[in-house]
């Protein structure tokens, strides 16, 4: 986002404010798709490999194949969590972190689309609201540094940092309970 957001400074230094904010609301169209394209793309594969492994582990299938099913499934339950979900966290990235405008709206979403999709390309598992959040952070911080409330950014970096602890908690409680219950 940081360095998008500057080459599209530098590119448009001449051209009056209104005219690049008419350009980019239309840009932002392709960027948000381009993002959407990329967040089914990365986030649908985990939850397909996941639901494809517990298929094969419990012998539902015999070879390890993801059934036409489950893509189905994962790419509705994505869409579905954003149409219920995403209107806050939306809110929350465009608003909260720093003002977002037409063109820094398209360069968070293209840098954050880029990233997932080299991740993605790769193979790579990352999360679609750590790629988008950093594209924000760095956007803002080419207004002024001082352009991202930092406090919103520190609690989104906090609750980060503590879910992978808590899920590996939650997950070792859960492993300990069932096999105190005496499951295999």
């Amino acid at each position: 986002g940081l360095a998008l957001m500057t080459a599209i400074f530098w590119i448009f230094e001449r051209t009056a404010p209104s005219r690049v904010d008419r350009w980019f609301r239309r840009l932002q169209l392709v960027s948000a798709a381009f993002f959407s394209l990329n967040h089914g793309a990365n986030d649908a594969q985990k939850t397909m490999g996941i639901v494809a492994g517990v298929l094969f582990a419990a012998g539902y299938i015999q070879t390890f194949y993801i059934p036409f099913w489950v893509i189905l499934a994962a790419y509705s339950a994505i869409s579905l969590g954003t149409l219920a979900g995403g209107w806050r966290i939306i809110h929350t990235m465009g608003s909260k972190i720093t003002k977002l405008q037409p063109v820094s709206g398209f360069a968070a979403e293209t840098g954050a689309a880029f990233a997932l999709l080299t991740a993605t390309h790769f193979g790579v598992p990352v999360s679609t609201t750590h790629a988008i959040t950093g594209a924000i952070v760095g956007v803002g911080a080419t207004r002024r540094f001082s352009a991202v409330r930092w406090g919103v950014a520190g609690q989104i970096l906090w609750a980060w940092v503590l879910t992978i602890p808590a899920a590996f908690l939650i997950g070792a409680g859960t492993f300990t309970l069932l096999r105190l219950a005496g499951a295999r």
